[in-house]
């Protein structure tokens, strides 16, 4: 076991002693964002691990800021906006070093009537359907996530107070790779990177990038879940440390218009034994499945880009020359494609560079996963990889807008076949509740164009 992974027995030996006084149970949202309680931690051993937890059911149906919308058949003042369950999953209780006294359990989300039935349309749950029709090919996906963030100046009070403008960056100018300009910030990086590793991470690495304070911490790949689960938990724990340090950090995909903030996901399939098949005797050294795994994510990344970049913002990144993609093609050690395969033999996998920081990291593995199986169980041909500049090619294009990415997905008959009909009405109206609030608000540049000179 990892350090700061809790077994049940360490967990209630800490709780005895008064080591642990609070356990933070949680679920993750529509938005990937941890929602839940702090429960005293005698309370959740005597209570919370042999009876579960409740919450409002409006939890995976609000907007982002946690406003009740119309238009969801799991939660409405139609039906009263009941509870469901939440279910800690123990093979996610860990300590959370930045919060003194504190455990963390990550909970699947179950209905309450009929009692135990998962919430098809929680994140987690979401990414479980496809990992459990990945098994019945005898097959087990390991992923990574690189997720990108800013580090400005300025505590979250403030910039809130400042209208998120002229916030102070960290760094002052590009500092990618660079060890002179990330020192700055080291002190903050610092904490986030041995506070994950205290949560039972594998931290491997921090580096600048090229926006004024920018940077990037990466973890080592791991089983699917585990991945996102840790994704989520870093997110949050993150935030957390900058704000104690008077700091904030953003993960919106497009914050200014440089640089956005990427989450570029490696994935890769195992078999029963461990043993790792994208490697083969193709002439780029790929397996056939591998083959019909990528064919099957170029098949489906323009219906699925929605449940990969979810957010208005997110199509703002999209810009040629940006290092993030605008054109659906793969190539080997390409950053100008959509798909860039990496590695060699057992390292072999292939990254999609389309999400952003902004990401739901099981919506976007789950979308992963239905598009690779799509193309497994029709046994897709692969096209010819791409050579050059795939800004400059005449290859199908990255939806540009979400208006447009949610309508693909809600008519994607392929989406309906692999997450359910409940699943695409669920998180299409998640979108259209994003387009309703971006269509009704008037934004700056709209009073600076227009006040005076129209």
């Amino acid at each position: 076991m990892r350090t700061g992974m809790l077994g049940l027995a360490e967990l209630r030996e800490r709780v005895e002693t008064g080591e642990l006084d609070t356990v933070l149970v949680a679920m993750t949202d529509m938005q990937g964002r941890l929602q839940g309680k702090r429960c005293a931690a005698r309370y959740f051993v005597d209570e919370v691990l042999d009876n579960a937890t409740e919450a409002c059911n409006y939890l995976l149906a609000v907007d982002v800021d946690m406003t009740t919308v119309d238009g969801y058949a799991m939660s409405s003042w139609d039906t009263g906006y009941g509870d469901f369950v939440l279910r800690p999953d123990l093979s996610t209780l860990r300590l959370t070093p930045w919060l003194p006294g504190t455990a963390l359990v990550l909970c699947d989300v179950e209905q309450v009537h009929p009692e135990g039935e998962p919430v098809a349309a929680s994140p987690r749950q979401v990414l479980r359907k496809q990992l459990d029709r990945l098994a019945e090919h005898g097959l087990y996906a390991y992923v990574g996530t690189e997720l990108e963030f800013l580090v400005f100046d300025e505590s979250y009070e403030s910039a809130w107070d400042r209208g998120y403008r002229d916030l102070r960056p960290a760094n002052q100018y590009n500092v990618d790779y660079s060890m002179l300009g990330t020192s700055r910030v080291e002190p903050l990086l610092r904490r986030i990177r041995n506070e994950m590793a205290g949560a039972g991470m594998y931290v491997e690495s921090a580096k600048g990038e090229c926006n004024p304070g920018q940077h990037e911490i990466a973890f080592r790949f791991d089983e699917a879940m585990v991945t996102c689960d840790n994704h989520s938990i870093y997110k949050t724990g993150a935030k957390e440390i900058a704000a104690q340090e008077g700091r904030s950090i953003t993960f919106m995909a497009k914050y200014n218009e440089r640089e956005g903030n990427s989450c570029h996901i490696h994935l890769s399939l195992r078999d029963e034994e461990g043993e790792p098949v994208f490697a083969g005797d193709g002439k780029d050294g790929t397996s056939t499945l591998m083959r019909h795994f990528v064919a099957g994510q170029l098949d489906c990344l323009r219906e699925f880009t929605y449940l990969l970049a979810p957010n208005i913002n997110s199509y703002k990144r999209f810009v040629s020359g940006s290092f993030a993609p605008t054109a659906l093609a793969w190539g080997r050690d390409n950053r100008t494609c959509a798909l860039r395969m990496v590695g060699e033999g057992p390292s072999l996998r292939v990254e999609n560079r389309i999400p952003g920081g902004d990401v739901n990291p099981y919506l976007a593995v789950a979308a992963s996963l239905a598009a690779g199986l799509h193309g497994i169980e029709r046994r897709l041909p692969l096209e010819p990889e791409f050579h050059g500049n795939a800004y400059r090619s005449q290859r199908p294009r990255v939806p540009k807008t979400l208006r447009e990415a949610a309508q693909l997905f809600g008519e994607s008959a392929v989406a309906r076949a692999a997450f359910g009909a409940e699943v695409v009405e669920h998180y299409r109206n998640a979108a259209q509740v994003e387009l309703d609030a971006f269509d009704a608000a008037v934004t700056d540049w709209e009073r600076t164009r227009g006040f005076e000179r129209l």
